[in-house]
């Protein structure tokens, strides 16, 4: 008895036979594959194949001569006829999946009384970067040498939170979200700035689920940052090595987002898309390295993995350094993720810093600093706990450490009152933009100060007469803090920044500071914006300059250095 093999199956068999053995070749001419496939049937896998699919014919029954040729035709119609039947199943499994999406995804499927529709979540794409679209959302003026930026919308957006399933949108506002009060949030919705799956949300009591979104509409208050323009040091397009000012951050964080480097870079010399090889604190200056490229972005960072790269700062610090060289071991722990606060801890991570004094002037000395270790906030602590703060330092200098102001590590507190106590004295002296708080870290702070501030802008805006534009008057805010904002963990109005959104005045570029004063991205002042209430003195460079700089960033087969900043110099003499 004889099994009649049809000639497409045993092509198709030859096929995922060769498929096998031949991985790796996938561009093979037409004459190669027929010669292929005449050596494969005189081949002993082929006849033992063949006796195979015989043995299986035998056994289920199906005569037939394997030696009797098949027409074409005929083999060709049984082979569509079956690859057309797994087509239709699959197509009809695909379909009828589709349509059981289409069903939930598209709203067919019934809901239930008082049951609210949710989309499916859309993906993201991490590797998107900023683009025109992003610096176009407002522009930036001068003035007092500080580069300010514009208020301008923006829509905060986020999925719903595990936690926040199963709570009110009323309850999440309250707890998590306090930089404004419940009362903004309910006129906020009421003008339709706050959306539930891109549909407005009248009633903040509505209960979230999951794969909720959320987008909250604000007016937007940037804190201004030094004027001084970014130096491209070296652009050779595998690195971009600039020379970042001082309170400028590299990336957009916290209430910062313009006013950093990577917003600055794009919209003043269109370089966008480039890859962090290392950061600096916002209130330190000096060499910042980027990677142009992807390839150089892992080569750099296995670099960085192998501390093959030497980095070089120099500060200044409090009183008169030791002349010989000082090296700290102290483990560094951090003590909050939020504000990024770190100590001196024996549970912490190992540490290692080299000092060596440059110079001192009879009040304060110039330290140079190698950090061998990369630890957050390195250099600040080790000069902390020598008991040399750096000069100007708002957090490792502060008084809320105690009479030592951790010394030695000595402290007397917990972490939680230390944060407290820090978070207290930056809000007595209106500088939280110098302490890096989240605006989820409100809770820590008083929370009635600024109800009551809201409850007095609205007051003062039902009450005071309108100008000619129908703008009501600013609340002036004094520098010593009565009838101000106290909760000012958002970014606030500085100086002239009202007067000038109602009465766009030309300011004088500086250096390469193209673009800075477009009179169409000046809005008015929003009439719910409790910001646009309030004028605020601007920060001093005693706020904005931390005496703390990058000085050299050397790799292999690479260096990059910047010139001394000037309070690093011999001559330099510390302004009353």
């Amino acid at each position: 008895m004889h099994v009649r093999v049809p000639f497409g199956s045993l092509l198709s068999f030859f096929l995922s036979q060769c498929d096998v053995h031949c991985r790796g070749v996938y561009f093979v001419s037409a004459c190669e594959k027929a010669n292929r496939f005449l050596s494969f049937l005189n081949s002993p896998k082929c006849r033992k194949s063949s006796w195979a699919m015989e043995q299986a014919g035998i056994e289920s029954g199906t005569p037939g001569n394997v030696n009797t040729p098949v027409p074409v035709e005929q083999t060709t119609a049984v082979e569509a006829s079956e690859t057309g039947k797994r087509k239709n199943d699959d197509t009809d499994d695909k379909e009828t999946s589709g349509r059981g999406k289409r069903r939930r995804g598209a709203g067919g499927k019934k809901l239930r009384p008082g049951e609210r529709y949710i989309p499916p979540p859309q993906k993201r794409n991490p590797g998107v970067s900023f683009s025109q679209e992003h610096f176009n959302e407002t522009s930036y003026y001068f003035e007092a040498g500080l580069r300010k930026v514009y208020p301008y919308y923006f829509d905060f957006k986020t999925y719903c939170k595990g936690r926040w399933i199963g709570t009110s949108l009323l309850d999440v506002f309250k707890n998590e979200f306090r930089a404004e009060s419940i009362e903004y949030y309910q006129k906020a919705a009421k003008e339709g700035r706050i959306r539930l799956n891109e549909t407005p949300v009248e009633d903040l009591s509505v209960v979230l689920r999951n794969n909720d979104h959320l987008r909250n509409t604000v007016h937007r208050h940037e804190p201004p940052v030094v004027g001084r323009p970014l130096e491209i040091l070296v652009d050779d397009g595998e690195v971009l090595v600039v020379d970042k000012p001082a309170s400028i951050p590299v990336h957009p964080c916290g209430r910062f987002r313009h006013n950093t480097v990577i917003f600055i870079l794009g919209k003043e010399f269109g370089i966008s898309e480039l890859h962090t090889v290392h950061r600096l604190d916002r209130l330190t200056s000096g060499v910042l390295l980027f990677a142009r490229t992807l390839e150089t972005s892992k080569k750099l960072d296995q670099m960085v993995r192998d501390r093959q790269l030497e980095k070089e700062y120099v500060c200044r610090v409090e009183g008169e350094f030791p002349e010989d060289e000082v090296i700290c071991e102290e483990p560094i722990l951090v003590v909050s993720f939020k504000i990024g606060l770190c100590r001196v801890d024996p549970k912490g991570k190992e540490c290692r810093t080299v000092f060596q004094r440059l110079r001192f002037n009879g009040k304060t000395s110039v330290v140079r600093c190698l950090p061998l270790t990369g630890r957050t906030h390195q250099i600040r602590v080790h000069l902390q706990y020598l008991g040399f703060p750096i000069l100007n330092d708002p957090v490792y200098g502060s008084s809320a450490w105690g009479p030592h102001r951790g010394k030695g590590g000595l402290v007397g507190k917990s972490d939680e009152e230390l944060l407290q106590a820090l978070v207290e004295e930056h809000r007595s002296q209106e500088n939280f933009n110098m302490l890096d708080i989240a605006d989820d870290c409100i809770g820590i702070a008083h929370k009635a100060d600024k109800n009551k501030a809201f409850e007095k802008m609205d007051k003062s805006a039902g009450t005071a007469e309108s100008d000619k534009s129908g703008e009501s008057c600013p609340v002036q805010v004094d520098a010593c803090g009565s009838d101000k904002k106290l909760d000012c963990i958002e970014a606030v109005t500085y100086n002239n920044t009202v007067k000038d959104c109602q009465n766009p005045q030309p300011v004088k570029s500086h250096g390469n500071e193209t673009g800075a004063n477009d009179s169409s991205q000046k809005t008015p002042p929003d009439h719910l914006c409790s910001e646009c209430k309030l004028v605020r003195p601007d920060p001093t460079e005693k706020e904005l300059i931390m005496y703390l700089h990058a000085l050299r960033y050397k790799g292999p087969d690479f260096e990059y250095s910047t010139q001394l900043p000037d309070w690093a110099k011999e001559d330099w003499v510390e302004a009353d």
